[in-house]
C-alpha cells in the first residue's frame, strides 16, 4: 500500500474523528440547555400550576425548592461519580432520569407528587449537569479548541434561563403547564439514542476504588441544609431559631467535609485542585456571579408581572434582546479569552453585569420596555456572555483529565449555592424595603407598584455591588498564565478512555 494511500486513510479518519467530536458537543450541550432551561421554565408557570394541582401559598415554592435542593445539593457527588463509575454511562443515567422524571412532572396529579417528580428531576440533572461538562473536558484539549467548545457551552448556560422564562410564558399561555415539562421528552429520547455512538466512555484509573462515603455523605447533605435554610429564610426570616439552626448544621457538615477530605486516602473532592489559582479563582467569582444572576432573573420576572402587570408570554418574549446577546457574545468571549486571557474578559463581564443592574435598579413605575428594560436586558446579556464563558475555561484550567467530573461539579455547585443565597438574600432585602417604604408613605399598599419597585431597587443595587465584588475577586486572583495540566504519573490516576 502506498504511502498516499495510509495518509489518506489517516486522514479521513482524522476528519470522522473530529465530526464526532464536534456532534458529541451538540448532544451534551442539547441535554445542559434543558437543565438550565428547567431552573427558569417552571416560574411562570405557577399560578397555572397552583390552581390545578390546588397547591397553598406556603407549598408553592416547593416546586422550586425541591428541584433546587437535589440539583445543587447532589452535583458535587455527581461529578466524582462520572470520574468513577465512566462519564458517559452517568450522563445516560443522569438523562434518563431527568426525562422520565419529566413525564412523571407533567402528569402529576396532586402537590404532594408533583414536589416527589421535581425532585427526581433534580437529582437526574444533578448526576447529568457535571458529566457532561468532563466529557466535554477530556474530549478537548486544554487551549483554543476547548475554550471554543466552552463558548459554545456558555452559550446555551447563559441563555437557558431567559430562554426558559420565554418557552415557559408560550407553552402556559397556547397549551397548559404540563408541557413545559413534557417539551423535555423527545429532546431527552433523542439524545439518549445518540450518545452511544457519538461519545466515547471514559473514567479515571485509579489505584484504588475506595469510595468516600463519609464525605460524599457529608457534602450532600450539607450543600442541601443550605439550599433549604435559605429558602426556608425568605419566609420565616433570618434571625429565626430555625433559620440560624439549619445554617449552623450546614456549616459544621461542611466543616467536617473539609477534616474528611484532608484525612481520607480516597477523597471526593482533592484538596490539591485549590494549588490551581484560576480553578479556585473562578469558582469565588461563580459564586458571585451565581448569586448575582440567578436574582436578577428572579426579581425582573417580578417587576414586569407585578409591576408592568406583563402576561406570562410578554415576559418571556421581552427577554428575548437579553438571550440574543448572550448567544451572540459568547462565541466573542472565547476568542477574546483565547487572545487575551481569562482574567481581563471576565472582570469585564462582571462589570457590564455590574451596569446593567444598576440600570435595573433605576427602572421606574410606568416603564416602558424600549426606553428601560431594552438597552439594559443588552448590556447585561453581553455581560453574562463575559463571563459566564471564563468562568467555566478557568475552572476547568489545569485540571488532571481524572479529576475533570469532580472539577465539572464543583463549578457547577459554586454557581448554584451562590444563586440560593443570592435569590434568598435580593428576596429578602425586595421585601425588607418595600415594607418600609409602605410604613412611610400614607396610602401605599405592599402590593403598589411604587412600593415593589422601591424595595425591587434596593435588592438591585446590592446585586450590583455583589457583581462589583466578583471582579475585583477576577482581577486579583486569576492568574495573568494560568498553569497547565500536571505530568500525570504512573503514581497518579489518569483518564483512561474506554471503547464505544
Amino acid at each position: 500500500m502506498s504511502s498516499e494511500i495510509v495518509t489518506q486513510q489517516v486522514d479521513e479518519r482524522q476528519e470522522t474523528v473530529d465530526s464526532r467530536r464536534w456532534l458529541g458537543l451538540a448532544v451534551i450541550v442539547a441535554a445542559q440547555f434543558m437543565v438550565v432551561l428547567d431552573i427558569a421554565i417552571v416560574n411562570v408557570a405557577l399560578p397555572s400550576i397552583k390552581t390545578d394541582l390546588h397547591f397553598t401559598e406556603s407549598s408553592l415554592q416547593w416546586v422550586i425548592t425541591a428541584y433546587s435542593i437535589f440539583f445543587g445539593g447532589v452535583l458535587l457527588l455527581g461529578g466524582r461519580l462520572a470520574d468513577l463509575l465512566g462519564r458517559r454511562r452517568l450522563f445516560m443515567l443522569g438523562l434518563a432520569l431527568f426525562t422520565v422524571s419529566s413525564l412523571l412532572d407533567g402528569l402529576a396529579w396532586s402537590e404532594g407528587s408533583l414536589i416527589a417528580f421535581r425532585s427526581l428531576q433534580g437529582l437526574g440533572a444533578a448526576l447529568l449537569s457535571p458529566a457532561a461538562l468532563s466529557i466535554l473536558t477530556t474530549t478537548f484539549r486544554e487551549g483554543r479548541e476547548r475554550n471554543l467548545a466552552l463558548g459554545i457551552w456558555g452559550a446555551a448556560s447563559g441563555s437557558g434561563g431567559a430562554a426558559g422564562v420565554l418557552l415557559g410564558g408560550a407553552l402556559t399561555s397556547t397549551l397548559s403547564w404540563s408541557w413545559i415539562f413534557f417539551i423535555n421528552i423527545p429532546v431527552g429520547l433523542l439524545v439518549l439514542g445518540v450518545t452511544p455512538w457519538l461519545l466515547r466512555e471514559s473514567r479515571a484509573d485509579l489505584q484504588h476504588r475506595t469510595f468516600d462515603f463519609a464525605g460524599a455523605t457529608s457534602i450532600t447533605a450539607g450543600l442541601m441544609v443550605l439550599v433549604y435554610a435559605m429558602t426556608r429564610a425568605t419566609e420565616h426570616g433570618w434571625l429565626t431559631a430555625e433559620t440560624i439552626g439549619l445554617l449552623a448544621a450546614s456549616a459544621a457538615l461542611v466543616a467536617a467535609f473539609v477534616a474528611i477530605e484532608f484525612r481520607s486516602k480516597a477523597p471526593l473532592l482533592p484538596m490539591r485542585i485549590f494549588r490551581l489559582r484560576t480553578l479556585t479563582a473562578s469558582n469565588v467569582t461563580g459564586l458571585l456571579m451565581g448569586g448575582a444572576v440567578f436574582s436578577q432573573f428572579f426579581l425582573l420576572t417580578l417587576y414586569m408581572q407585578q409591576v408592568l402587570h406583563y402576561s406570562a408570554l410578554k415576559t418571556g418574549v421581552a427577554y428575548i434582546a437579553l438571550t440574543l446577546a448572550i448567544i451572540s457574545f459568547s462565541a466573542v468571549s472565547q476568542m477574546l479569552v483565547t487572545r487575551i486571557g481569562i482574567r481581563r474578559v471576565l472582570s469585564a463581564g462582571l462589570l457590564l453585569s455590574a451596569v446593567a443592574l444598576v440600570l435595573f435598579a433605576r427602572l421606574p413605575v410606568h416603564g416602558s420596555y424600549f426606553a428601560d428594560l431594552f438597552p439594559a436586558f443588552l448590556i447585561s446579556g453581553v455581560g453574562l456572555a463575559l463571563a459566564f464563558v471564563p468562568i467555566s475555561i478557568g475552572g476547568l484550567t489545569g485540571v488532571r483529565q481524572a479529576d475533570a467530573g469532580i472539577a465539572s461539579g464543583l463549578i457547577n455547585t459554586t454557581q448554584q449555592i451562590g444563586g440560593a443565597i443570592g435569590v434568598a438574600a435580593a428576596t429578602t432585602i425586595a421585601t425588607t424595603f418595600t415594607t418600609r417604604y409602605v410604613d412611610v408613605h400614607a396610602g401605599a399598599t405592599p402590593l403598589g407598584g411604587a412600593a415593589l419597585t422601591h424595595g425591587f431597587a434596593i435588592a438591585f443595587y446590592a446585586l450590583a455591588a455583589i457583581a462589583a465584588l466578583g471582579a475585583v475577586a477576577a482581577a486579583v486572583l486569576v492568574e495573568s498564565n494560568p498553569a497547565m495540566p500536571e505530568v500525570e504519573t504512573v503514581d497518579q490516576p489518569v483518564a483512561v478512555e474506554l471503547a464505544a
